[in-house]
């Protein structure tokens, strides 16, 4: 076995920055879509068809399961140096306590920007007293943050797995050949089909657990790695033949919600993509530079914080018809990165917020959290 938890994997710190940087771009297409979704903007422009909105088709079945893919995977390295207890104590602090806390602290922010936009919810507010307008808020803050929800909640899961499991599981894994990785795609498939909870398409607790227990029991095993490595071309090229199936099929259709996010072509393009992309940066991205390692210093707070620079410009911008969408959609990119590096650097800095937002404390400051 040729694990060596101590040694820094850089594709993995690669992989998270780059899909967060596809979350963002993501994100300022959503917020002007022209596919009619509730609860953004919506379409500035006056074309009949705004082609560029296939971008949110080819990136969303897995773009996030990566992301718990990778959160998988990491979890496995995490705990080959620290026990259940410790593990938990972080996930709760770096995951819970800004999906929780941070609502109440900061997020209610966000929340207005989200509620702004939706012409349902500015009624209701307008009939509940104060304390009433600030609850709702910050429960609609929650916007990315379903992320890390559901991270928690898999990582208090796996750490009662461990106790049961006691790597019996896990070493079975490291023997997975490239016929067993396809044939996964079967599992994902029934995965994608349980445990999603109505109205809130996001919380597919079905479809990610599997990405985030395969990313542990599977993909944290460098011998499986190195089969992705070895495949990665073929790997590559039905990704891109699955993708553009998906996207020719469906576009112009709802993506993200049932039935198309539990059938089969989705979830086989979820899959593919996510191995591939994870065994092309095992093979080329296992290295680092000095805008990779700001990009991975920074990148949990352009998660966190890059939707409100986007739904800011969207607010005071783009509902007034005052720039060209073109201009407008610029901005709201620039905004979300801009709003997210001037934020991490000034919340990060503050006592008792920096715990509450993002989940650190002034030591853990430098880390990548």
């Amino acid at each position: 076995m040729n694990n060596c938890s101590n040694v820094r994997r850089h594709y993995l710190d690669n992989i998270r920055w780059i899909t967060v940087v596809l979350v963002v771009i993501y994100h300022v297409i959503y917020m002007y879509n022209g596919q009619g979704i509730q609860g953004v903007l919506g379409k500035i422009t006056n074309v009949d068809v705004q082609y560029w909105d296939v971008f949110q088709y080819a990136v969303y079945p897995w773009f996030m399961f990566l992301l718990f893919m990778v959160s998988g995977i990491s979890s496995r390295l995490y705990l080959d140096n620290h026990s259940e207890k410790e593990f938990i104590k972080s996930r709760t602090n770096k995951l819970l306590v800004p999906s929780t806390i941070g609502l109440l602290a900061f997020q209610f922010i966000q929340g207005y920007f989200n509620t702004t936009l939706s012409t349902d919810s500015q009624a209701l507010l307008s009939s509940l007293p104060l304390i009433g307008v600030y609850l709702i808020l910050a429960v609609s803050g929650i916007g990315v943050l379903w992320y890390i929800q559901v991270l928690w909640i898999l990582s208090i899961v796996l750490a009662f797995v461990r106790k049961i499991e006691k790597d019996r599981l896990w070493n079975l894994g490291e023997k997975t050949g490239i016929i067993a990785i396809v044939l996964m795609n079967v599992l994902v498939f029934g995965c994608a089909q349980i445990l999603n909870t109505p109205v809130i398409c996001v919380y597919r607790f079905g479809y990610y657990s599997a990405a985030f227990f395969l990313g542990y029991f599977v993909f944290s095993h460098e011998e499986v790695i190195e089969v992705l490595k070895k495949w990665f071309f073929v790997l590559l090229l039905a990704a891109i033949i699955l993708g553009f199936v998906f996207c020719y099929k469906y576009f112009g259709g709802n993506y993200a919600d049932a039935p198309v996010n539990r059938y089969p072509l989705f979830t086989s393009f979820g899959w593919f993509a996510s191995i591939a992309f994870l065994g092309g940066a095992a093979r080329y991205l296992d290295k680092t530079n000095a805008f990779a390692t700001f990009m991975t210093k920074h990148n949990f707070g352009i998660y966190i914080f890059h939707y409100l620079g986007i739904s800011i410009i969207a607010v005071f911008i783009g509902s007034r018809h005052i720039l060209p969408a073109v201009f407008v959609y610029l901005l709201s990119l620039i905004s979300g990165f801009v709003t997210s590096f001037v934020l991490y650097e000034l919340i990060s800095r503050i006592p008792f917020f920096r715990w509450a937002v993002l989940g650190i404390k002034k030591k853990d400051r430098s880390k990548n959290v």
